[in-house]
């Protein structure tokens, strides 16, 4: 049995999935999983052992210690941009903003390469994102909408006595209220013939996204498959031991999702209980160690569940997890125990399927401030998590200006120490 589900795991006609844990804001590098015990600029976070001898993460997420051996971290990164806007758009494409090239976020790129016509939800679906500071990074950009991201729980706020879980509901997915089923199909009917000769007289982008996204809807309507939104039938230990806050209760969607073969779905941290970041995620310039400590609580619940859950599921195998923020924090703490902008050296974490767990590569100086050894960029990473979902990074698709852009930068390296 072990050799069968070996062979079956990688065998490349089993659908894939990749779940992106984003981390609006950037993240502390040092506070999470590049510790600097003894020097100045570890603060006051001790490390703990995993269950990798010899690696060791912060002592706020045990319950991701745990799961090491499913994990790899990357303490290498290295780019040039400490520009949330600029910053967020190069991490999540793999691109530089620049010309009249509008380049597709990573979500779209992966749905379009492993997304399946049999497929009744969207094939690229984002949770609770924060898109304010940098809103083209979360677009399918030259690859059209038929790629655009279904966006569930952007701004939502949780009433006093209310269940978390209905924040990731799919608005009006029900019929509207005397309205049968033959009316609805007649409207749609209707709706349908007006749309096809605005667009057909009026050809552009706004048109086939205004009619690409009543498509979508209606078949969600018309399917079960929108079932996997209701989070709250799951049973209460469960999703207790996900956590009961938005990033947790995201993350059990995400495995819902991964189970209705959905390709690609994003996670975002923007919040926790006891943050109190108004929403502004990692960005901790003041306070950073009593925000972060709150912000990993929720991220070691909901990571470390989930990988759990698939993998009880007989999923893990066949999903990529990806952690990453659009740059790190600066290893020296300021006057106002906060961390700022700092894409100097910083960390981001590959796991499951695809993903040789179990392992740390590259290095940091031990104040912080360099890479030490095995810098890797953007383009790089990227090409990482391609190869690992089974993807050529260097596919090219034909841009919005009629020139062929690679998946990932020609000059990328994948890491094939990582890739499984």
């Amino acid at each position: 049995m072990q050799t069968l589900a070996t062979e079956t795991a990688a065998d490349p006609k089993r659908k894939r999935s990749c779940i992106l844990l984003w981390m609006p804001g950037g993240p502390p590098q040092t506070d999470t999983f590049d510790m600097k015990p003894g020097h100045k600029n570890g603060g006051s976070f001790k490390p703990i052992d995993t269950s990798v001898p010899g690696i060791q993460i912060s002592e706020h997420l045990p319950k991701l210690a745990k799961q090491m051996e499913h994990l790899a971290i990357v303490r290498s990164m290295s780019t040039k941009e400490g520009d949330h806007q600029r910053a967020t758009y190069l991490m999540r494409t793999g691109y530089l903003p620049q010309g009249p090239i509008h380049y597709p976020t990573l979500g779209s790129l992966v749905s379009r390469e492993l997304g399946h016509s049999d497929l009744e939800l969207p094939s690229f679906i984002s949770v609770a994102p924060n898109r304010f500071l940098s809103p083209a990074a979360y677009s399918s950009g030259f690859l059209g909408p038929k790629y655009a991201p279904l966006i569930v729980g952007e701004g939502a706020r949780v009433r006093e006595g209310q269940d978390v879980a209905t924040t990731l509901r799919v608005r009006n997915l029900d019929l509207p209220e005397g309205v049968e089923a033959t009316q609805a199909d007649t409207r749609l009917d209707l709706l349908k013939h007006l749309e096809d000769d605005f667009v057909a007289n009026r050809p552009g982008v706004t048109g086939q996204s205004h009619q690409q996204a009543y498509l979508q809807a209606v078949r969600m309507m018309k399917s079960g498959a929108s079932n996997a939104f209701s989070v709250e039938t799951e049973p209460v230990e469960l999703r207790e031991r996900y956590g009961m806050n938005q990033f947790g209760q995201g993350c059990l969607l995400a495995r819902r999702l991964v189970e209705q073969g959905v390709p690609f779905i994003e996670v975002s941290l923007s919040n926790a209980p006891g943050a109190d970041g108004a929403g502004l995620g990692w960005d901790t310039h003041q306070g950073n160690f009593d925000r972060v400590k709150a912000l990993s609580a929720a991220l070691d619940s909901g990571w470390s569940t989930l990988m759990e859950d698939l993998k009880d599921r007989g999923l893990l195998e066949s999903t990529t997890i990806v952690w990453m923020g659009e740059f790190g924090r600066t290893p020296n703490i300021n006057d106002n125990q906060g961390r700022d902008h700092f894409p100097a050296a910083w960390s981001a974490v590959l796991g499951g399927g695809g993903v040789k767990g179990g392992q740390v590569y590259g290095s940091s100086t031990e104040d912080g401030m360099k890479v030490k050894d095995a810098p890797v960029t953007t383009p790089d990473l990227i090409a990482t998590v391609c190869k690992s979902l089974g993807i050529d990074p260097l596919k090219q698709n034909m841009s919005n200006v009629g020139r062929p852009i690679r998946i990932a930068d020609f000059e990328a390296q994948a890491i094939e120490k990582l890739v499984g």
